[in-house]
């Protein structure tokens, strides 16, 4: 069974695979965009508009899909922080404005956004949560699943740590004490919420094959 990831995230196709692979899914391969030969196209910028990760995951799953012909899997995931009201949430990968810290890449322009929000809060305010969302499309009969996980944790003062992407250097893990960035890739696969959600889906992949 093919299995398409829809996403431009090379950190997120190398993590998607790990993990699937870590639950010894036989029968399943997991191929990317670029595998698949699809070409980026403007359109995909207006794949997430949406309010809800549901919503944003479905958009994109149910886009490529129809594209593709594949059963595809995309997943919207995001950083809701307590004291923000559940921001950036579904603005998670833009949440520093364009152009708000110049030579500066979207991952530490948003990093140092969040910090300064953050700033001159105790580490009891600092709550956060990650959350992903996977949804799996079926090509042929339109039919959709959805899998969620959630991962507690909170948000430090500064970075720590140089593995993971995006906000994983400021994200606690409480139990352990060390950031995402400071995890190995299978510690972080086994708490994360990308893997919470993508173990499902391959325990639901797992039941059809």
């Amino acid at each position: 069974m093919k299995l398409l990831l829809a996403t431009r995230s090379t950190h997120k196709v190398r993590e998607v695979r790990r993990i699937v692979a870590g639950e010894g899914l036989e029968g399943c391969r997991i191929i990317s965009l670029e595998d698949a030969g699809i070409p980026w196209t403007e359109a995909e910028e207006e794949l997430e508009p949406y309010d809800t990760f549901e919503e944003n995951a479905a958009s994109k799953a149910r886009y490529f899909a129809r594209l593709s012909g594949l059963a595809t899997v995309s997943d919207d995931s995001g950083l809701e922080v307590e004291a923000l009201g559940g921001r950036p949430g579904v603005r998670t990968k833009r949440f520093a404005p364009p152009g708000h810290y110049p030579g500066l890449d979207q991952d530490d322009a948003n990093n140092r956004y969040l910090v300064e929000r953050l700033d001159g809060m105790p580490p009891s305010a600092r709550s956060a949560c990650y959350v992903c969302v996977a949804c799996l499309a079926d090509a042929a009969s339109g039919a959709e699943s959805f899998f969620r996980g959630d991962s507690p944790g909170r948000i430090l003062v500064s970075a720590r740590g140089t593995a993971g992407f995006g906000y994983d250097p400021l994200f606690l893990d409480p139990e352990l004490d060390r950031s995402y960035a400071e995890l190995t890739p299978a510690e972080k696969d086994a708490r994360s919420h990308r893997g919470r959600a993508f173990r499902a889906l391959a325990a639901a992949l797992r039941a059809q094959l």
